[in-house]
This record gives structure tokens, C-alpha cells and sequence, in this order.
């Protein structure tokens, strides 16, 4: 890292301004050292920032794509079929879409609803109970790029990691202590199977390769103290 963030302001006016609570991780991360904990918390923002085009594009090639193959499949207000939508939270995640897009005094046409859908939302669209849909309908969303077909799993598996890190980062808690090579890697690589001239747009854009250290950071877990521990940079 270059530069010292404690020469334009001191640890204690950002402890003011962020919390003893928000920057108390990055402390411990430091053994003490308040610089060292700032440098920790402004490369925890550069990364976070970094991140945010390629996860932004996987998650609208992700719900575009849902909605382009069961539309083709079915009809453009497949989410309104009776028996669609199996996960548990999902029937309720629709309605609060539709009154969103109706808030904005919007008329609800699919192409809204889709937008106004969560994350969370699509993600489940690869849940196990949604294994026949995959199998009879889904499937076709994404190719391998030796044309290889997918699996629902080959989605589920890494989704869940990415939708975690991607919530942490909406609600700017710390993303360091996680393997973030592995993530960015697994979002480019899902966005390519959707699209591969999305994942180009995002590996052309995205400045997460110069903002994440060369080295992974490692945390050092303490059995007491879950996700906190020393970071090795």
C-alpha cells in the first residue's frame, strides 16, 4: 500500500465519524496499531469498490438470462404461474417488487418486476427444489465455454458465497478475511457462461487485479473470536 491514510486524517476523527464497534476488527486485525487498522479498513474500501462492476453484471446477466429462458419457455409473466415460485421467501420478495415499482407510480410490467427483484431472489431460482425446473426449462442459461451444458450446482455452489460477500459489501462490513481471488474468479466465471461478452466488459473494467494485494490476505481465526483474528498483508 502506498502512502499513509493517518497523514490526511487521524484514527481518532475516523473512530468519531465510523464507530469504535466498525473499526474495532480492523484493530484487532493490527494488534493495536491504529495506522496499520486504517490502512486495513481503506483497503477493505478499495477492494469493495473494486468489486462492485463485475458482481453489478453478473447479477443483471443473472435475472436477464432467468427471465429470457422461461419466457421463451412459457410466458413473459412466468413469475405470476401458479406453483412457480418454490423457495420460501420468494412469493413474499415478488409482492414487495411489485409494490416498489407501483410506489414509483410505474404500472408493473415484467421487465420492472425483474429489476426490482433482490439478488436473493435469483439466487434461490438454483435451490434444490428447484432441480426439475433446471432440468426441464432453466438448463439452457449459460454454457460452458466448450459448449458444455451446466448443472443447477455448477450455479448454487459458488452463488452462495458471492451473494454473502456481495451483502457484506452493501452493508460495508469488513470482506478481507475472505478468499476475494476465488470470488472475483467464480464471478467472472459464471458471467461468462451467461455471457461472455459480459465478462470481457467486466474483466476490461473491473479494477480488482491492481487494488487486491498480490498475495491473499489471511486472517489467523482465534476460537473466540469467529471471523476476527490477524491479517497478513
Amino acid at each position: 500500500m502506498q502512502g499513509s491514510v493517518t497523514e490526511v486524517v487521524s484514527y481518532e476523527a475516523m473512530e468519531a465519524v465510523l464507530s469504535l464497534e466498525r473499526l474495532g476488527r480492523y484493530l484487532d486485525w493490527a494488534h493495536g496499531n491504529r495506522e496499520h487498522a486504517l490502512e486495513l479498513y481503506k483497503l477493505n474500501t478499495s477492494i469493495s469498490e473494486s468489486l462492485y462492476t463485475p458482481m453489478q453484471m453478473l447479477e443483471i446477466a443473472l435475472r436477464n438470462r432467468i427471465h429470457a429462458v422461461m419466457t421463451d419457455a412459457r410466458h413473459e409473466g412466468w413469475l405470476h404461474d401458479a406453483g412457480m415460485l418454490l423457495g420460501e421467501w420468494q412469493p413474499d420478495q415478488l409482492a414487495k417488487g411489485i409494490r416498489d415499482v407501483q410506489s414509483e407510480r410505474k404500472e408493473p410490467t415484467p421487465g420492472r418486476i425483474v429489476a426490482a427483484l433482490t439478488f436473493s431472489f435469483w439466487t434461490a431460482m438454483f435451490g434444490k427444489d428447484y432441480e426439475t425446473l433446471w432440468q426441464t426449462t432453466l438448463h439452457p442459461i449459460g454454457r460452458r465455454p466448450d459448449g458444455k451444458g451446466l448443472r443447477r450446482k455448477d450455479f448454487s455452489g459458488p452463488l452462495t458465497q458471492i451473494r454473502t460477500v456481495r451483502n457484506r459489501i452493501a452493508h460495508h462490513e469488513p470482506i478481507i478475511m475472505w478468499n476475494l481471488p476465488k470470488i472475483y474468479a467464480d464471478v467472472l466465471e459464471l458471467t461468462g457462461w451467461l455471457s461472455p461478452s459480459a465478462a470481457a466488459w467486466c474483466q476490461a473494467l473491473s479494477r480488482f487485479e491492481q487494488v487486491h494485494p498480490a498475495e491473499r490476505i489471511i486472517p489467523h481465526r482465534s476460537e473466540a473470536d469467529g471471523e476476527r483474528g490477524d491479517i497478513e498483508l
